[in-house]
């Protein structure tokens, strides 16, 4: 049963109150223990620009839907989330502004610490830099996708019995990153990129390469789960007769192929549901060489291999199993 009071809302006899960032970042999250306190998501956040910085904390708002938009999905596929504030090297971020900080605000990910700049909120900021790389996509879910994806390689992998298995199909992350750096800039994407991976950036380390790979398949279930739970059904051509496509609000371990192939009826719908209004594809990416099948197909096998998480009773969030 709920039932909501002013800003509690009662959920099975429990108590819930609003985030007591509701107003400041209109934060629509809920916390458990007392009134007055903030949500586990908004706890993630380690540094922000200053206070007196009202553009940069009006996009800060802007950049929180997706953060918590990145967090139930990792809630939804069991992945867990071990937080900055209870231990080095859980996750954390600092969302900081070019424009506040007096320098150039690096997005990246180092020890747990996701790092966005703000600006990246501004359309055409970001349109002009995705135009000026090059780049067929770019959004700021991209971004909070892409660096979860050097986080969760770091914990899940690189700590792991999985990374032999990943460093045959990725390559050796211990490389310069440095120098992978300088090249991918003054070089580019190697010609025929698209034979071994998912995006030119992919091209320039291991570990930007596993981290677009994990980003991508995010978006392939994000976008799968958002169908299935509106019920899409799409009229596929197929073995005879033909087999309507349902997407699944889940895959399992033995599902992989089966994910792939909604994807691609799901995301050629899209595509056609954007051109005809005019816009630009919607998943402007296409993945037909198997080694990037192999690639996703890793990243959904160390997922689902995953220890069940636990539901933490004050937060609402799943952690590590103990």
């Amino acid at each position: 049963m709920v039932e909501a009071t002013g800003f509690d809302i009662e959920v099975d006899g429990g108590l819930w109150h609003e985030c007591a960032n509701r107003r400041e970042w209109r934060c629509n999250w809920l916390v458990a223990d007392q009134s007055g306190a903030r949500c586990f998501a908004c706890r993630l956040v380690r540094h922000r620009p200053p206070a007196d910085d009202t553009l940069a904390n009006e996009k800060l708002a802007d950049a929180l839907g997706d953060q918590h938009r990145l967090l139930v999905q990792l809630q939804s596929l069991g992945i867990p989330v071990d937080p900055w504030f209870e231990g080095d090297g859980g996750l954390g971020f600092d969302l900081l502004s070019s424009y506040s900080e007096n320098r150039v605000v690096t997005i990246g990910h180092a020890n747990g610490i996701v790092t966005l700049d703000l600006v990246e909120t501004l359309d055409q900021v970001r349109e002009q830099t995705r135009v000026r790389l090059g780049e067929a996509y770019r959004t700021m879910l991209g971004h909070y996708r892409h660096e979860a994806g050097h986080y969760y390689q770091w914990i899940l992998v690189e700590q792991t019995r999985w990374i032999d298995e990943c460093r045959t199909l990725f390559g050796d992350e211990r490389a310069s990153y440095t120098d992978a750096l300088a090249r991918h800039y003054e070089s580019g994407a190697p010609e025929g990129w698209q034979d071994a991976f998912i995006s030119e950036y992919a091209t320039m380390h291991p570990w930007e390469d596993f981290a677009e790979t994990f980003a991508h398949y995010l978006h392939i279930t994000g976008v799968l789960q958002t169908s299935a739970s509106a019920g899409v059904v799409i009229d596929a051509a197929g073995p005879v007769p033909p087999q309507p496509v349902r997407p699944r609000p889940s895959y399992g371990p033995d599902d992989f192929d089966a994910m792939l192939a909604d994807w691609r009826w799901t995301s050629g719908f899209f595509n056609q549901v954007n051109r005809s209004i005019g816009k630009a594809d919607f998943y402007p990416f296409r993945f037909v060489a198997a080694p990037v099948v192999e690639k996703l197909r890793f990243v959904h096998r160390v997922l689902t291999a995953l220890p069940p998480t636990h539901i933490a009773p004050t937060d609402g969030f799943a952690r590590r199993a103990a």
